[in-house]
């Protein structure tokens, strides 16, 4: 059967657009090279009971009312606001960084005004600031950097601070308050059910087709369809023809602890000078289930594997814009998502960016057929 859209990839980007496509009544085929929906996010109940997120933690956040407003159509939210502690000097303190955490750790008792102070003290001012450790350096200087970012960064992206644009740093903020919260956005939730139940019922339309277990270069649909969306690593889609675009991956190491009630008091602790993992989250906190055990993740940054991060630095934002040139030409596909864009995107902005995309394709599709 011969569909209107393929869409190549059962991730948010995906499904939004497959979602919003059927709705206004065209024929889709959505496939996953995976055997499961939802990407990264994919949640699933592990051998004891306990809901986990098999490719490490995933918290929805936003400011926009529309993303959450949308999503909110196929889940109900349980209110979870995320926080985190980093292992530092022998003590669990806040990250980011806040009032606490630098009356903790240097054994002062400052206000908000006196830590102002302190940072102007002991910043390092850069200008321009170009790189993450420009960012960090110019507003907590050298020591704060070298004891929360330097080494966590070198294991997350295998790379220096230095090397990276100062986009990376700038999504962990400094506070002079002491609110502890990871995030501050206004809507913060996780689906009440999961992230995995949440996709189900997205794709749950009568003019949606799923193949799960399915490479796109394998079915002839990828030729017959009308429009292609597709949401895969961009140079993978071009046959690396100008080499691979460097991505930084993941591995896991699920564990469960069957007398632990609980094995963190946060969802997330960060360790940047210890061990070879960057992270552990503990499940229950993030989905607020009740076990007599608890299941935890490590996070292990490598550099091969399946792409997670696209890699932010000058030569590989030059080599995209050379496939982004191709991406540009080629007729009657749509590039979305983290992978496909090569952008260091959260979840909702891969859903925004997948809602923003469905009046060009439907503009392409009108096109094509007149």
């Amino acid at each position: 059967m011969t569909q209107d859209i393929l869409v190549v990839g059962a991730g948010f980007a995906g499904a939004v657009i497959a979602q919003q496509m059927a709705e206004i009544g065209y024929s889709v085929l959505i496939i996953d090279r995976r055997p499961h929906l939802a990407g990264n996010a994919f949640d699933e109940v592990d051998g004891h009971g306990v809901l986990i997120h098999r490719y490490g933690p995933h918290i929805f956040h936003t400011n926009s009312y529309q993303v959450s407003h949308y999503l909110s159509s196929f889940t109900e939210w349980r209110p979870y606001e995320h926080r985190v502690l980093a292992s530092v000097d022998g003590q669990l303190v806040p990250i980011p960084i806040n009032l606490d955490t630098v009356n903790r750790l240097y054994g002062l008792a400052l206000d908000e005004a006196g830590l102002v102070a302190f940072f102007e003290s002991v910043r390092e001012p850069r200008n321009p600031v170009l790189t993450s450790e420009d960012v960090i350096v110019n507003a907590v200087g050298r020591d704060l950097y070298e004891k929360f970012y330097k080494g966590y960064t070198r294991k997350q992206w295998g790379l220096d601070p230095s090397e990276l644009f100062a986009s990376v740093a700038s999504r962990v903020p400094v506070r002079t308050n002491r609110d502890d919260r990871y995030f501050t956005d206004a809507f913060q939730s996780m689906p009440k059910h999961g992230y995995t139940a949440l996709f189900q019922k997205m794709l749950k339309h009568p003019g949606i087709q799923v193949e799960l277990g399915v490479d796109y270069r394998e079915i002839p649909e990828r030729n017959r369809a009308r429009h292609v969306v597709y949401t895969g690593p961009l140079d993978e889609y071009f046959d690396n023809c100008y080499g691979k675009l460097p991505y930084r991956s993941l591995s896991f190491e699920h564990q469960h602890l069957p007398e632990c009630r609980e094995f963190q008091s946060v969802g997330t602790v960060n360790y940047p000078n210890e061990h070879d993992y960057t992270r552990i989250t503990e499940f229950r906190h993030l989905t607020g289930e009740s076990h007599c055990g608890s299941s935890i993740v490590r996070e292990y940054p490598k550099a091969e594997g399946d792409p997670y991060y696209p890699i932010p630095r000058p030569e590989n934002e030059i080599l995209y814009k050379k496939y982004q040139a191709l991406a540009d030409s080629e007729k009657n596909v749509t590039f979305v998502g983290r992978l496909a864009q090569y952008r260091y995107y959260n979840m909702d902005q891969v859903v925004g960016a997948a809602l923003s995309s469905v009046a060009g394709i439907r503009k392409c599709l009108n096109k094509s057929a007149s």
